[in-house]
């Protein structure tokens, strides 16, 4: 479908009749319906190819060339005296006041959807079907029956259609009315739920998941306890194409390999950034990226180096300066306090790498480290100046210096720059390098052997 959008300002009520005239002086168009899903796996980064059909008129020409433009494969059909569905919105200061939808059913000639998509399958990881109940996808059994020949997964979101229709697919992924629709109504949770269950076992699913507006989402699963994912809260300005993002996330997180829990809920977060925002829109990764870390407060603690690659990243595209020291932190004192707070100074966040456990044990020798590796980290993390803990298991922490990049390398003692370990690389790149003197009569080793002699 194509969305279209009139912008204007509005001034003055009609002598016609009693309604607002619109001073149109922007027209903007967006890919909608399945084009939508398209477009947001392309700004999640992932590669899609589209399967649709669209007339041969000046709508379709614009829809193809803005997925081409971002990087979308399209195999359309072009059926003769078939008009694309377009939706026409006339917007005055972000409020819509009309919609005028241009739109025929489409009757499709049998199998010549399924042969093409079948070609397509060899290099696919997921079918995903976005019906709208046009008449393009009047045999979604005929299209799971070949995805499941090459063994892979596929999405519906559905329409008002009975459900069956859908048998064998992974997850079927209805809203409240849709379910209604084929479930009939229900005066409870619990109810609900037993419902769900029952269309599981009856269409062979291996999930549900219901989006619920306001109430947020529950994913089913058969024989399992229901999992439930509050909406997160914000100020509504538009729902269109919620649905569109919730398919697209959930396909992209799964393709990316993470677990239907996982997917569900990057989608969920999704489905709350786009209402936040007017008209059809679509989410990116790195957007994606930051809204989960604001929620989960991935911005600060331990972290794998992955997920320590992302946050610089994020830090980095917001133009953050980043301050890295390494060392084995195995008894906290008070020269580690001091030196650290003075090394957060030096620029926006400090991650603090961590020698594991072995590593110490080659480095200090027999006895040591005193405290384990998950420890150290944890006491670290405490530190008001420490934003980022990441462990490592080389002696040395250069791998991590190659791909995080620092802006500053800091390092606590009594010697110059050009002997601290890793100096060469982040000043071959133009990073700085420096040498913090530790207070005076504080050193773990000098607690160790204090201790022993006690």
């Amino acid at each position: 479908m194509l969305d279209r959008y009139w912008h204007g300002s509005t001034t003055r009520i009609s002598a016609e009749a009693p309604v607002p005239v619109v001073d149109i002086d922007e027209i903007e168009d967006r890919p909608g319906g399945a084009a939508n899903v398209a477009l947001n796996l392309a700004s999640l980064g992932s590669h899609s190819i589209l399967v649709s059909a669209v007339g041969r008129d000046e709508a379709g020409n614009i829809l193809q060339a803005k997925l081409e433009a971002a990087g979308i494969q399209c195999q359309f059909i072009l059926p003769d005296s078939y008009a694309t569905t377009t939706k026409l919105r006339i917007v005055s200061q972000n409020q819509q006041l009309v919609r005028a939808d241009f739109e025929a059913e489409l009757t499709l000639e049998d199998n010549q959807l399924r042969d093409i998509v079948e070609q397509q399958l060899p290099d696919a990881n997921i079918l995903l079907l976005s019906d709208y109940d046009k008449g393009v996808l009047s045999d979604p059994q005929s299209l799971i029956a070949s995805a499941a020949k090459s063994n892979l997964p596929v999405l519906v979101d559905p329409k008002f259609k009975n459900f069956s229709v859908y048998r064998g697919g992974m997850v079927l992924k209805p809203n409240r009315l849709e379910l209604e629709k084929a479930l009939g109504l229900w005066h409870s949770e619990k109810e609900m739920i037993d419902k769900c269950q029952q269309l599981m076992q009856r269409l062979e699913l291996k999930a549900l998941l219901v989006t619920r507006s306001a109430q947020g989402m529950t994913l089913l699963q058969p024989g399992m306890q229901e999992i439930h994912f509050p909406a997160h809260t914000r100020e509504v300005s538009d729902v269109s194409g919620a649905g569109d993002t919730v398919i697209a996330v959930l396909a992209a997180a799964l393709s990316a390999g993470q677990s239907l829990v996982d997917a569900v809920a990057l989608s969920n977060v999704a489905a709350g950034m786009v209402c936040a925002r007017a008209g059809i829109a679509t989410i990116s990764g790195p957007e994606l990226r930051q809204e989960v870390a604001t929620i989960t407060g991935f911005e600060n603690g331990i972290m794998t180096e992955e997920q320590l690659h992302i946050a610089v990243s994020e830090a980095r595209s917001r133009g953050e300066r980043i301050v890295f020291t390494n060392g084995c932190f195995d008894i906290l004192h008070a020269g580690h306090v001091d030196f650290l707070k003075e090394a957060n100074s030096l620029g926006d966040h400090l991650i603090v790498a961590v020698n594991d456990d072995e590593s110490v044990h080659r480095l200090k020798g027999e006895g040591r480290p005193i405290n384990q590796i998950d420890r150290r980290m944890t006491i670290l993390t405490g530190l008001e100046s420490v934003d980022w803990v990441v462990s490592f298991s080389e002696d040395t922490p250069e791998k991590l210096l190659e791909l995080l990049k620092p802006d500053v390398l800091v390092k606590g003692g009594d010697y110059d720059v050009d002997q601290v370990v890793g100096a060469e690389i982040v000043m071959a790149y133009q990073g700085e390098v420096k040498v913090l003197k530790f207070v005076e009569d504080c050193s773990t080793s000098a607690l160790v052997e204090k201790i022993r002699k006690l």
